[in-house]
């Protein structure tokens, strides 16, 4: 259970520093991906906001 709270604060460190990557990293290039990826080049923080929403959402 450690590993799995490690692994996702991790992936939120690195998702707020570029919001696509952490996406792919979780997810490779399904639709999320895409979907961070777009908002991120629209602005920064609608790509943070929703790259930090995926990852945390329980699947």
């Amino acid at each position: 259970m450690a590993d799995e709270g490690t692994a996702t604060c991790v992936d939120i460190l690195v998702a707020i520093l570029l919001p696509p990557l952490g996406v792919f990293l979780k997810y490779g290039c399904k639709a999320e991906f895409w979907i961070c990826l777009i908002l991120t080049l629209f602005g920064y923080l609608p790509g943070i906001l929703y790259a930090v929403y995926v990852i945390t959402k329980t699947p």
